[in-house]
Formats: C-alpha cells, sequence, structure tokens
C-alpha cells in the first residue's frame, strides 16, 4: 500500500504525506500490535509523522477552541462584533474581500472559517481566544507536533519581508507590476520562506490531524456541544475537489481544505460509509516546480481513497 499511495502523489507531481485512522474499531479505539507509533491503534499512513505546514487546516483547531469557550460560557457566541475592513487579513474569501465594515457574531465567525475559509474572520477569532490558549490545547489533547505560530496575518506578513518587501501588502502590490524575471524570482524565493518550513513555522503532522478529527468526532476533544458544532460545520464545507473526489455517494466526507500560494495544498476529513464505518483522514502535500493544481487535487483524493479502502479489507 505504501507504494502505491507514493506512486499517487509522484505521478501528480507532488511530495505528500497521509494518515487515516478507523473511528469505530473495537475497543476504546482500536486493538493492539497495529499502530506504526506504538499507540496499538489501527492506520493505515504513508509518513504519517512527516512534519508539515498545515495552512488553513489550523482552522479546525480555532474552531474547536472558540466552540469551547461557547459551550463553557467564557464567550457570547451571539455577541456581535464590527470587523474592520481596513484592518482586515488578506484572503481570496469572504470578508477578507470586504471593502466595508461588517458586524458579525462570534458564531457567524465560526461559521465563515469553517465553511469558505474566512481568513479574517480567523484573525479575529484568534484574536479573542488567543494563539497560547489554541496551543494549550493541542497540547493537552496530545498533539506533540502541532504548532500554532502566529495568527494569519503576521504568518503572511512574514512570506512577505522573506522576500524582500515591507510586508504582505507590498508584496502583492509590488507582484501586480512585477517584470517576468521578478516573478521567476519569487517563485523561486517562496518555498524558501520560513512560513513554508515545518521546522520554522506553523506546523503539524497527518497523525496528529487524523488523530483530532478521531477525538472530534467521538466527543474526546472538548465539550460534547463543542465537539458537534465542529463535526456540522465541516460537513457544510463547500471545497470537494480533494478527499471528497475519492468517493461517490452514499458515502458522505466532513473536511477542511488548506492551501497556501501553490506550494501547499492539503486536506483533513472524515468519511463515513453508509454502513456505519468512519474514518480520519489528514492529507499533506508540497508541490513541485511546474505541478499541476487539479492533479494533486485528485491526488488527495485518491491517496485517501486507496487508504481507506486498505482499512475496510481488514474489516471484512
Amino acid at each position: 500500500m505504501t507504494d502505491d499511495i507514493r506512486g499517487i502523489f509522484e505521478r501528480a507531481g507532488c511530495e505528500g504525506a497521509l494518515c487515516v485512522l478507523p473511528l469505530d474499531d473495537d475497543g476504546e479505539f482500536g486493538f493492539d500490535g497495529s499502530g506504526s507509533d506504538g499507540s496499538g491503534f489501527r492506520e493505515s499512513g504513508f509518513r504519517a509523522d512527516e512534519p508539515s505546514v498545515p495552512a488553513s487546516v489550523v482552522k479546525v483547531q480555532v474552531a474547536l477552541e472558540v466552540e469551547t469557550w461557547f459551550a463553557e460560557g467564557r464567550l457570547d457566541p451571539g455577541e456581535r462584533v464590527t470587523l474592520s475592513a481596513a484592518d482586515r487579513t488578506f484572503g481570496p474569501t469572504g470578508t477578507s474581500l470586504f471593502e466595508d465594515d461588517a458586524v458579525l457574531s462570534w458564531r457567524d465567525m465560526v461559521v465563515l472559517m469553517l465553511t469558505i475559509s474566512d481568513n479574517h474572520t480567523t484573525d479575529v477569532l484568534l484574536r479573542r481566544i488567543g494563539v497560547g490558549a489554541v496551543n494549550a490545547t493541542a497540547e493537552r489533547l496530545g498533539l506533540t507536533g502541532t504548532v500554532l505560530e502566529s495568527d494569519l496575518r503576521t504568518m503572511l506578513d512574514s512570506i512577505g519581508r522573506d522576500l524582500g518587501r515591507t510586508g504582505w501588502a507590498d508584496a502583492v502590490a509590488r507582484g501586480e507590476r512585477a517584470s517576468a524575471a521578478e516573478s521567476t524570482r519569487v517563485e523561486e524565493l517562496l518555498p524558501t520562506a520560513r512560513a513554508l518550513d515545518p521546522s520554522r513555522g506553523t506546523r503539524t503532522t497527518p497523525r496528529d490531524m487524523a488523530e483530532l478529527l478521531r477525538l472530534i468526532w467521538t466527543d474526546r476533544a472538548g465539550p460534547a456541544a463543542a465537539c458537534a458544532r465542529v463535526r456540522t460545520l465541516m460537513g457544510r464545507q463547500l471545497t470537494r475537489h480533494r478527499i471528497a473526489s475519492g468517493f461517490r455517494p452514499p458515502v458522505r466526507v466532513a473536511a477542511k481544505s488548506g492551501g497556501l500560494l501553490g506550494v501547499v495544498r492539503n486536506e483533513v476529513g472524515v468519511i463515513s460509509h453508509p454502513d456505519g464505518r468512519r474514518y480520519a483522514a489528514a492529507v499533506f502535500t508540497r508541490s513541485r516546480p511546474g505541478s499541476d493544481e487539479t492533479a494533486i487535487n485528485a491526488a488527495i483524493g485518491a491517496a485517501t481513497a486507496r487508504a481507506v479502502a486498505a482499512l475496510r479489507r481488514e474489516d471484512g
């Protein structure tokens, strides 16, 4: 199976790492002797402990923390908050594109963050709960390879500086009028940016993210109401061309995608089969020069489907 997974990623022109865990094994979570991490949990994986850049996959962690605060009464989900257009975080969707201030509840910010991957609402939420709170929860859950270093705006500004600009806004403005030679130079520098290096920036592993989903889907990551809310919103994500592309109805996929500047393309999600079996999957990729986005997206789905099929064969 490992060679099959490696081949799927190689043919798509990317490096890849993957972990799939069954949610419904007998016993607490699985049976002894099959987890490569020594936990005794079954898994289907390829480079499952590889440090990876999560990109917007971290929004699952942010959502879990915010929803926990709602459930515990530390934050009023219906409180209205003004989001400043002048201070918005860059992004391709949602309030990141707004030219005017907007007023939203904390609860609706979580909706935008998980369904359309809104960057600006993510940063507003992070400023409220704090990066430290997200990291403390990751530590409590045993996600030892997962660390959030900063909010998204800080991360993007660091990329801009690594490209020789004053920040991300300057990098975008310069890019709009760059010569072909300057654009080529930026493309060469981009993969070396600190935020795109999991040894220096925000990081996780496929195993950590698959485990996080397993804990959320079994109400062990936090209050049951918080876990249920994250599950529901992940089921409404609009992106359907990664993990979901490897499956057909009546199989259901609840997921959260993540991507960063054409270098990183990821997705984590839970696949639910009509026979009741469910599988938590985390797939992380890094593009090679000249790679095709469509091929990589399809590879994420194909690799996940292959890994899930291996576990289902064991199930009989």
